[in-house]
């Protein structure tokens, strides 16, 4: 028992040695440790150094490592124009024709974006290279110029315009595989590069040639009507007033719509939208020239016939206008040089409405005689007709005179004056009532210094009041028929116009009835009412003719006898005077009419009462109430 229990104590303490050893050993190592521990947070700050500085490092080698992968890149691309050079020299300098313009087109970008990249890298290595690449794409350049310009060739062979206009056809554009082509070519054309291999950097080498060759097209084309609307302006007879539409210078007009409207089509076609201004412009400016020639030589026609070609003037004037702006509408472009070409005939037209006015004022002045018949002067006639042409044109005049103003073709402005270069607004081109307005007055301070003008003349040529007034009549009479005949009675049917035409008709009429006055005179007697019952008189009432004459004195007998005989002398003489005169319908009839009311119905009063004096002879009383009304009427 004693054995067992021995051996177990001695088993317990070899485990407590144990333990105490191991726990010695791990304080060995606590320490240890500890020691470890501070020998690590002495070095701390310079681990810490280290390690920043091995990853600083490591960026910079990466930074490297790009830089070195760019330059590669760099060499590669350095290396690979260097490389493609032959293949584009082969394609450039076979041209468009032999390798196919779409492979000529892209070789052609290639090199140019070879430029860009190798201009952009800034290496002395690629200035060789660079050199011979601007060579070749200046070379591609020209000729691609060339067989832009070959395939324009073939169509600008200048048409017959007539052709087209007669039957109402639209002008020919450019086939479609053509248009389509010279698209194609303008794309690189147009670009910076092909600008600056042709040494213009502002203008496109298609637009320039574009604009050449079918600048000439048009010009030819054109030429014939230019030369046209000039000899058919000129007429033979000079005195002739230029009717409406007998000048070419409408077909010319319509020949430029049509034509130009058709090249816009084809630039719209072919170009890029902010050249097509640009394009159209250029296009257009040589016939646009020979236009704008063509109505200076017309306009020094019209101002050398002014008083009879100014009608010209008005319908130039509306022509291009409208011509003008339809094309602005369609292309944005053209209204200034239109415009300017337009300006001296519309000078010209605006100071022909004084020029008119004062031809009318010069040329009854210079009249030696008047008719010695009473009859109108052939200029009256002239004048009217004048005016009836006026109304052929109201949009032209109606912006000419709101440009003018109301009154203002009293006088001829100075050639100092100025007006604006730009077409006339559309607003200024409508009809309206105010535009009508300023025609009709226009209108009637023409036929009022007509008007005055002849009663000038007249007063001092015509020594007989009654021809004076048969004369202005007989002028009044025509002016009133060729306004009621015509569209000036639609001008003219407000503001006061007929009026003002029937103050001048009675003013003729009262000149002419006073002549009339003599046989009235006649036919007044004087009547005593103390000397008996007076007899019965008035419309209601019969006179007993005998029963006066018996009241009478010899004296009174004898006077009445006078009478009738002078009213006799006097009115046979004014009859035959009236029949001799040569009045227009109208006034013939007006004044036998009031000739009629004036006489007859006096002769019937002094009749009834006398017609007795000779006791039915005829010896005193030539004419009875029916005879005197019936030579009355003979008077019409």
């Amino acid at each position: 028992m004693m054995k067992t229990r021995d051996a177990a104590h001695a088993e317990e303490s070899a485990e407590v040695e144990v333990l105490i050893a191991e726990a010695a050993k791990f304080d060995a190592m606590s320490k240890q440790v500890k020691a470890s521990l501070g020998r690590l947070e002495t070095a701390n700050p310079l681990v810490n150094s280290n390690v920043k500085e091995v990853y600083s490092n490591t960026q910079g080698l990466q930074v490297m490592n790009d830089n070195i992968d760019k330059i590669l890149d760099a060499i590669d691309k350095m290396l690979r124009p260097s490389e493609d050079k032959g293949r584009e020299e082969r394609i450039i300098r076979a041209g468009p024709e032999r390798v196919g313009l779409p492979d000529y087109l892209t070789s052609l970008k290639r090199v140019d974006r070879a430029l860009s990249q190798m201009s952009s890298s800034g290496l002395r290595i690629n200035q060789e290279i660079i050199g011979d690449f601007n060579e070749l794409l200046s070379e591609g350049n020209n000729r691609l110029q060339a067989l832009f310009r070959s395939t324009l060739a073939d169509t600008v062979q200048p048409v017959e315009p007539l052709h087209y206009i007669t039957k109402q056809l639209p002008f020919p554009v450019l086939p479609q595989e053509s248009a389509s082509k010279l698209g194609s070519m303008d794309s690189f054309l147009s670009s910076t590069a092909a600008r600056d291999a042709s040494h213009n950097s502002r203008e496109s080498p298609s637009v320039r040639i574009y604009a050449e060759m079918r600048g000439a097209y048009l010009s030819g084309s054109l030429h014939n009507l230019s030369a046209a609307s000039i000899s058919t302006s000129k007429r033979k007879t000079s005195d002739e007033i230029y009717r409406q539409g007998t000048s070419g210078i409408g077909t010319y007009a319509s020949g430029i719509e049509g034509i130009f409207s058709a090249e816009f089509n084809n630039i719209s076609a072919i170009f890029s939208r902010q050249d097509w201004g640009l394009a159209f412009d250029a296009t257009c400016r040589k016939a646009l020239a020979e236009f704008a020639k063509t109505l200076r030589e017309l306009n020094m026609h019209i101002k050398s016939n002014l008083p009879t070609d100014c009608f010209l003037a008005y319908e130039i004037v509306e022509i291009v206008t409208n011509v003008g702006y339809r094309l602005d509408q369609l292309s944005g472009q053209l209204k200034l040089p239109f415009a300017d070409a337009l300006k001296p005939i519309r000078e010209t037209a605006k100071s022909s409405l004084a020029e008119l006015m004062e031809d009318v004022r010069r040329r009854v002045s210079s009249l030696q005689t008047l008719p010695l018949d009473g009859s109108s002067v052939p200029f009256t006639a002239e004048v009217m007709t004048r005016m009836q042409a006026l109304t052929i044109y109201p949009q032209s005049l109606g912006s000419v005179m709101t440009s003018l103003g109301d009154g203002n073709w009293q006088t001829i402005p100075s050639a100092n004056s100025t007006s604006s270069v730009s077409l006339p607004s559309l607003k200024s081109f409508d009809v309206g009532a105010d535009t009508t307005q300023l025609l009709a007055h226009y209108i009637m301070d023409t036929i009022e210094t007509l008007l005055t003008s002849l009663d000038s003349k007249a007063r001092g040529l015509l020594k007989s009041k009654a021809l004076w007034g048969v004369f202005m009549a007989n002028n009044v009479a025509v002016i009133d028929r060729m306004i009621r005949s015509s569209d000036l009675s639609t001008v003219l049917n407000s503001g006061g116009a007929s009026a003002r035409v029937e103050s001048w008709r009675k003013k003729g009429t009262s000149a002419y009835l006073e002549s009339w006055r003599e046989p009235c005179s006649a036919l007044m007697d004087v009547q005593y009412t103390n000397r008996g019952a007076r007899p019965p008189s008035g419309s209601n009432g019969l006179i007993d003719s005998a029963a006066v004459i018996k009241q009478l004195g010899s004296k009174d007998k004898d006077a009445i006898k006078e009478k009738f005989k002078n009213f006799n002398a006097s009115f046979d003489d004014l009859s035959g005077r009236h029949k001799a005169l040569q009045m227009e319908r109208e006034v013939r009839s007006l004044l036998a009419r009031e000739v009629q009311a004036m006489i007859e119905p006096l002769y019937a009063r002094f009749w009834d009462r006398y017609h007795e004096i000779d006791k039915g002879k005829a010896k005193y009383v030539k004419y009875d109430k029916g005879s005197l009304s019936a030579q009355l009427a003979a008077l019409g």
